[in-house]
């Protein structure tokens, strides 16, 4: 339609910018988690009374199965390990009764990941990292009942890497962090130990720029916001998250602004503080605004408008259109490993947002 409005994908851009060295230790996450902290591995160890002085780096290494001192020296290095509360270097000394915090990367278990000729949508790409648009319905990673045909398959096809249960290469498939299977847009890949690192330390500080554009039923009273509620699982439903006020969730935050708005349903650009399982669909739920067609959050029924036939009509139709939640990420910055300077990473919205806007502002003309 003449005159509506655009979503273009945001450039590529490189600039300058100092290291982020604010690091605040979180507290242990459950690993069934599909989060950004649920592709860490956390280590609480106490040392014991009769433990003569070694160096942390050794100490780590023959106390955590499987990994090595080049792995325990990066963690070190990034900032992960952490003595008192207080993070040290490599050749501090352990002593009697030290408590020791230690965060890895999390490496695959079990699954094994064989190549998978996959047409990959790729946007950025260098020797460390790799930025791919993955499309709705693809799942990022093996699972239960999701073994073949996902995002990892795709890349070890790319990357030349084939994956058994016992490879050398044992990472979590080089991921940094996850999008749900329904959810589109850009995600962030390292192609070797040291960018994982490096890239995982951003996640796990929430220093990464994420911009989200959803689709959520009714129109929002304001033109931008912030939601801060933490999230934690709904006991009547383990599958769903909600906002709980018990002390029992993890702190959540998500900035959201207005792009424009179609009556019944209005589009928004969500960004995110931290990296929640759900956490854009938890809290446009928690605040009356479900993302449209979102089945698990209750989207995917009339929620604003009236019940005339021509209007379920419509919204059937637009559900056919958009046979998924309404969420695509759209845009990723991070400091690069190497050069230290931030790059910035879009993807345009997908035809099926694309296609529903455009009925919703058809219809809002036609009424």
């Amino acid at each position: 339609m003449s005159g509506s409005k655009q979503y273009p994908p945001a450039a590529i851009s490189e600039e300058t910018v100092a290291e982020n060295e604010d690091f605040t230790q979180e507290d242990e996450d459950n690993p069934e988690e599909e989060n950004d902290q649920g592709l860490f591995e956390h280590y609480h160890v106490t040392v014991d009374k009769g433990q003569s002085m070694l160096r942390v780096d050794k100490f780590l290494t023959a106390h955590i199965m499987g990994a090595s001192r080049n792995r325990i020296q990066q963690a070190i290095d990034a900032g992960y390990v952490y003595v008192g509360g207080t993070p040290v270097k490599a050749n501090y000394r352990v002593k009697p009764l030290d408590d020791i915090r230690i965060c890895l990367p999390y490496r695959r278990r079990g699954y094994e990941i064989l190549p998978e000729k996959m047409d990959l949508d790729i946007r950025y790409e260098d020797e460390d990292v790799l930025v791919v648009n993955k499309p709705a319905g693809l799942v990022v990673h093996p699972g239960c009942s999701h073994y073949t045909g996902t995002l990892l398959n795709g890349l070890a096809w790319y990357l030349g890497r084939s994956q058994g249960p016992d490879a050398k290469d044992d990472r979590m498939g080089i991921l940094v962090h996850r999008i749900d299977k329904d959810t589109s847009g850009t995600l962030l890949i390292s192609k070797n130990d040291e960018a994982q690192v490096y890239l995982a330390r951003q996640f796990f500080v929430h220093s990464i720029e994420r911009k989200y554009t959803a689709i959520v039923w009714g129109d929002m009273e304001e033109d931008s916001g912030t939601i801060t509620g933490d999230i934690g699982r709904d006991p009547a439903n383990r599958i769903r998250f909600k906002v709980v006020e018990d002390g029992t969730g993890k702190h959540a935050v998500t900035h959201w602004r207005v792009l424009e708005r179609l009556g019944y349903v209005t589009v928004v650009e969500c960004s995110l503080e931290t990296g929640r399982t759900h956490q854009i669909r938890v809290h446009m739920n928690h605040i009356g605004h479900p993302l449209f067609n979102d089945a698990l959050y209750g989207g995917d029924r009339i929620l604003k408008g009236t019940l005339y036939s021509r209007y379920r009509q419509f919204i059937d139709n637009c559900f056919e259109v958009l046979p998924r939640q309404a969420l695509h990420a759209g845009t990723i910055g991070f400091i690069h490993p190497r050069t230290h300077k931030k790059i910035v990473v879009g993807s345009e919205l997908p035809d099926d947002m694309k296609n529903l806007i455009e009925k919703f502002r058809n219809f809002r003309y036609l009424r």
